[in-house]
């Protein structure tokens, strides 16, 4: 089945759940179930098929027949804009973290904020999560934020697929790579958490991390 044609079944479903109930008090069934699916392919309408067939597609396999996200021409059919704060965070420090490595490698960084935002020693918005300690001299958490270096967007190509990714994870994609990292360095330094910390991962110059467990005493 075509996505529209798939998405339109889901709207109805939805939509006869919601008027039913208005029917059950009293209200014309037959006219507010005209004027909502009248809605609702109205908006469908607006919306281009291979976006949805997009969204409602699984990701291609990889050769070991596992779902593999990581896939360029797959990632391309979403869009790259945004509308939350939350999408403007997170691709823009996907842009300047992490715009340099392969695809993998920006997935990657994109885990370690949302593992944070789960986190319960860490805030609860991602864009709290990153610019944590930009403002309130706390300690930046991601060097761009005060490095001081302009955050003007100059690369559009490298922007629009951070774009993509970030509402691709926004959307609960499966975070696959690191393990539950919530930190991240690039080879060029050395923190002294590193040898602390369980390494988890390495995509391009970018080593990961997650605490070491805590084991509770007897």
């Amino acid at each position: 089945m075509h996505a529209t044609a798939r998405m339109a079944a889901c709207a109805m479903a939805a939509t006869l759940a919601t008027t039913q109930g208005a029917a059950s008090g009293g209200a014309d069934f037959s006219a507010q179930m005209g004027a909502l699916v009248d809605q609702e392919s109205a908006a469908l309408g607006g919306v281009s098929p291979a976006h949805l067939d997009a969204l409602l597609t699984d990701p291609p396999l990889d050769d070991t027949g596992a779902s593999d996200l990581y896939d360029r021409d797959w990632l391309a059919e979403f869009p790259a804009e945004g509308e939350s704060e939350s999408w403007e965070c997170l691709a823009g420090a996907l842009y300047h973290e992490a715009r340099g490595e392969k695809l993998k490698g920006q997935f990657a960084v994109a885990e370690v904020i949302l593992n944070r935002k789960d986190a319960a020693e860490y805030p609860d918005e991602v864009c709290d999560i990153v610019y944590e300690g930009a403002q309130n001299g706390g300690g930046c958490q991601f060097s761009f934020t005060c490095d001081g270096n302009s955050e003007a967007i100059n690369e559009t190509g490298a922007h629009a697929l951070a774009g993509r990714i970030a509402n691709v994870m926004l959307a609960d994609a499966p975070r696959a790579l690191t393990d539950g990292a919530t930190h991240f360095h690039s080879t060029a330094v050395a923190p002294d958490w590193a040898d602390r910390f369980d390494k988890t991962a390495q995509f391009g110059v970018h080593r990961f991390y997650r605490r070491p467990t805590r084991l509770s005493g007897n």
